[in-house]
């Protein structure tokens, strides 16, 4: 299975895994599937941490890394598409994290009802 995990499920996944539900934790942690991280979840996290919205470690490489996940660059192709979504869901780096999903093949791993609204696979988180 190829895997895109949501924001918040990747920071359940890294910091809290249990907040996970059993068929996502399973997927996520399985060596056969592919779970990749966008770019974008890691420049969203940033921001909210420096708004103070939220607790997340400084450098999530090491986290990434030692979990086996994969980053997702977002590319000319994500960027147009992301832009070019139906206005079902308003928030720029989920619209990118839909645009990605769509584009590279991927089932996202999230808890938000309206990523399903795209047309996208969707593993509740």
């Amino acid at each position: 299975m190829r895997l895109l995990v949501d924001t918040h499920a990747l920071l359940w996944a890294i910091g809290d895994p249990e907040r996970l539900r059993d068929a996502a934790r399973t997927a996520l942690w399985d060596p056969r599937n592919e779970v990749r991280v966008s770019v974008a979840s890691v420049w969203e996290i940033g921001i909210k941490r420096a708004l103070g919205k939220l607790t997340a470690p400084d450098d999530l490489g090491p986290h990434l890394e030692a979990a086996n996940f994969v980053p997702l660059p977002i590319s000319l192709e994500h960027a147009s598409a992301a832009g070019s979504l139906p206005l079902h869901h308003r928030d720029p780096f989920d619209r990118m994290l839909i645009a990605q999903a769509q584009i590279e093949s991927l089932t996202l791993v999230t808890r938000d009802a309206r990523f399903a609204r795209f047309g996208v696979q969707v593993l509740e988180a």
